[in-house]
């Protein structure tokens, strides 16, 4: 088949789940059939890191304002280029598998596969769905509520909606979605088996880990004040905080005024191995996110037998993710003293707990691996197909294959 994946990131020259995401599906579609990748230009002259063609049809845009949320201009501009790029080739692509952020790609694919009269169907990974109450946060009560408009009529373009939680398949049905939704339950793409069945028990003194971008969403900002709180009662605790983003220099500031420079390190962005290293050498991994569409990096812990800590939220499917007490903890709020009770927690469950996460993993495995989810895309491609060439006025012209 000939499928277009459509996403303004690219992993590794842009970091974050969804990136890994797509860059695996890209590149594991691309051993069986022919992909492209339409996104927006993030390299320089060397060109893009992927074995897969890549297509610009958009600028090297920043893609965040200042104050670490998204900005409305390169989303635009993205949308305006998979729209003229679908209006000129809709005929190359047997399917059009787009991520539904940012929004305004899926509505210039939408259009153009339907000016073209394309048999294309156009697939569409719902990671999150954000509720009305999250855009009237995000960007006030105006313009959340034209985000909001934006995001249920995109809900209602796509042919087929995959998604990555129970939390978003229940929004996609409230939002107007009847088409199919099919349900994707792994993004793990590292080695599925491990020889180890004993935990690994990290030299002391215990150190709590975050791993992401620091945009608000992920509430890095509040880490350094849950760690001065566990201090009380574990005084020798220290965390590591992997990854940058606008907020960097506010972690740092946060990290001064606690005093807390010998007990934290703001190490910044590392290598992908380098992650690997301090999940498995840490006591617990800790996620304060507002919100997740999957929360990929707590199975790459629980792998290694490290427990993870999430905070509850309406928008946080990462809780989905977590069993408290067998695999981690979920925290009410991201109050330091919250986080700090469930890093205590962590700390004192010591080798039992690491253990349990172990069995967690073990138990959960097959469906959280990335495999699981590319044999049920391969199907849904399978199956949408037939369903084109068994429609009335199919033949072999209509550009999917029987």
């Amino acid at each position: 088949m000939r499928i277009a994946v459509v996403y303004d990131c690219l992993f590794p020259h842009t970091i974050g789940g969804a990136e890994r995401w797509h860059r695996n599906v890209a590149e594991h579609l691309a051993e069986r059939h022919e992909v492209v990748y339409l996104t927006r230009r993030q390299w320089g002259a060397e060109g893009p890191d992927a074995p897969f063609p890549v297509l610009a049809v958009s600028g090297p845009d920043n893609l965040y304002t200042s104050s670490g949320r998204r900005g409305i201009g390169p989303t635009l501009r993205f949308g305006w280029g998979v729209f003229r790029h679908l209006l000129r080739h809709s005929d190359r692509y047997d399917v059009v598998h787009t991520a539904s952020f940012p929004y305004f790609s899926v509505i210039g694919a939408a259009a153009a596969l339907r000016l073209r009269r394309s048999r294309a169907p156009l697939i569409v990974d719902w990671h999150e769905l954000w509720s009305r109450d999250y855009w009237r946060t995000y960007l006030g009560p105006l313009a959340g509520r034209l985000g909001m408009a934006v995001q249920t009529l995109c809900v209602r373009l796509a042919d087929l909606s995959f998604t990555f939680s129970g939390l978003v398949e229940e929004r996609l049905r409230e939002h107007g979605f009847r088409g199919d939704i099919v349900r994707l339950s792994g993004e793990y793409a590292g080695p599925e088996h491990s020889e180890r069945t004993d935990p690994e028990v990290p030299h002391m003194p215990p150190t709590t880990l975050f791993a992401g971008r620091h945009i608000p969403e992920k509430r890095v900002t509040a880490i350094p004040a849950a760690i001065a709180a566990a201090r009380r009662e574990l005084p020798d605790l220290r965390c590591l905080i992997l990854g940058d983003g606008p907020e960097t220099a506010d972690v740092r500031a946060a990290v001064a005024e606690l005093g807390l420079g010998d007990a934290v390190e703001v190490r910044g962005r590392v290598s992908d191995e380098e992650v690997a290293q301090a999940l498995a050498s840490a006591t617990c991994l800790l996620n304060p996110s507002l919100r997740e569409g999957y929360g990929l990096v707590i199975v790459e812990a629980c792998v290694r037998g490290t427990p993870a800590i999430v905070v509850a939220g309406s928008d946080n499917a990462a809780v989905e993710l977590v069993e408290p007490g067998r695999n981690g903890f979920v925290a009410v709020t991201a109050d330091p003293d919250e986080l700090a009770r469930a890093i205590v927690a962590c700390v004192k469950g010591g080798e039992r707990l690491r253990r349990r996460t172990l069995e967690w993993y073990a138990a959960n495995r097959e469906r959280l691996s990335l495999r699981n989810s590319l044999e049920t895309i391969e199907a849904a491609y399978a199956d949408l197909a037939d369903r084109a060439a068994a429609s009335p006025g199919s033949d072999a012209e209509s550009g999917v294959p029987a």
